[in-house]
């Protein structure tokens, strides 16, 4: 692909949800938030590359994490500096863990969930079915885990994938070994408990909090290696299905809204030519408050809002261009993207 423009695409005013969108590139060194005419109005710059993720707090605060060259040998999502910086870029708080990867949320009562890598055991690791023979790392498979730490950084919450009965999720056909099993998303549930994604068993699950066990699960190839679940207000989880799917063709993506007891797609969205809207890794979706939908397809750097009917009420490919891709050139990579309305305790009083 030739990127012919970038920047601003489209705008349709009457249509879109006015605010502002959080651009954070993939092992840039600058966070940018950006109006409804793709100008940088504010803009934070790291102490180090950024890992994969960056969103606001409802203080104003930047919450991100970079990259670190310490930890389990993976660079796929990698972070392992979680920091936290005012509007002004300040470094306020911090917490090293060089197995942090992709995903992280600060919670409720003031604490920090993220998801990380371990080891696993040998016995542990003879366990995992399927994936593609002989792609360990190093002879090595890690395991997913999730945290939950105090602002002081004592470990307050964990959980494991190694504690699955291992057997009964067997990796994707197509997806390397070195993984059991590439959580790439940690969200808020209902009542308190989490949602998980795994992108390489086409799986997403609800952790209990207090028993550890997973209290509803869905695994859905059609998805192909999704991203990015969040639940709605309604009940409903809206996610990114990135359509790796050898024997559907032409390969595309979507956004879809599931009601999560029946397993229902209740809304989706592909493009109209199908193949011209494609991320086969990270992206996002988001609900806006006025029902449009924020996507962010990943691999291009494009973020687009549509209305429920589909129509394309703003468009913006990222400039921001970083050598993420070894021999393979620049990329202007997004793992996901936020939009923030104007009233919002994130923005409220803090932009002209």
């Amino acid at each position: 692909m030739r990127y012919r423009e970038l920047g601003l695409l489209e705008y349709e005013k009457d249509q879109a949800q006015e605010g502002y969108t959080l651009i954070a590139p993939v092992q840039g060194e600058s966070i940018y938030l950006i109006n409804m005419t793709g100008h940088v109005v504010h803009q934070w710059t790291l102490p180090e590359k950024l890992g994969s993720l960056a969103y606001l707090l409802p203080n104003g605060h930047l919450l991100t994490a970079c990259l670190t060259i310490d930890g389990p040998p993976i660079v796929e999502g990698k972070g392992g500096h979680l920091m936290e910086f005012d509007w002004n870029g300040n470094l306020i708080w911090e917490h090293v863990d060089h197995s942090q990867h992709h995903d992280f949320r600060r919670l409720p009562n003031g604490n920090t969930m993220y998801l990380g890598w371990d080891e696993m055991t040998n016995e542990q690791a003879a366990r995992v079915k399927g994936g593609i023979p002989g792609t360990e790392r190093e002879g090595k498979i890690y395991s997913d885990f999730i945290k939950e730490v105090t602002p002081e950084g004592t470990v307050e919450w964990e959980w494991h994938a190694r504690n699955l009965v291992i057997e009964d999720y067997p990796l994707d056909a197509d997806c390397n070994r070195f993984e059991f099993a590439h959580a790439n998303a940690c969200a808020p549930a209902p009542y308190g408990n989490i949602l998980i994604n795994f992108r390489h068993l086409s799986l997403m699950a609800v952790i209990d909090k207090g028993t550890k066990k997973f209290i509803w699960e869905r695994r859905d190839r059609s998805w192909g290696h999704q991203h990015n679940p969040e639940f709605l207000k309604n009940g409903n989880i809206t996610l990114f299905a990135n359509g790796m799917i050898n024997d559907v063709q032409p390969v595309h993506s979507r956004a879809i809204e599931m009601d999560p007891t029946p397993g229902e797609i209740v809304w989706q969205y592909k493009a109209p030519q199908s193949w011209t809207f494609f991320s086969p890794v990270v992206s996002s979706v988001q609900r806006l408050t006025n029902g449009n939908t924020l996507i962010c397809e990943g691999l291009t750097g494009r973020v687009f809002e549509i209305t429920q009917e589909g129509n394309l009420a703003w468009e913006y490919i990222s400039p921001y261009f970083n050598d993420i891709f070894p021999n393979d050139g620049a990329s202007n990579l997004l793992f996901r993207a936020y939009r923030y309305n104007k009233d919002s305790p994130e923005i409220e009083g803090r932009l002209d």
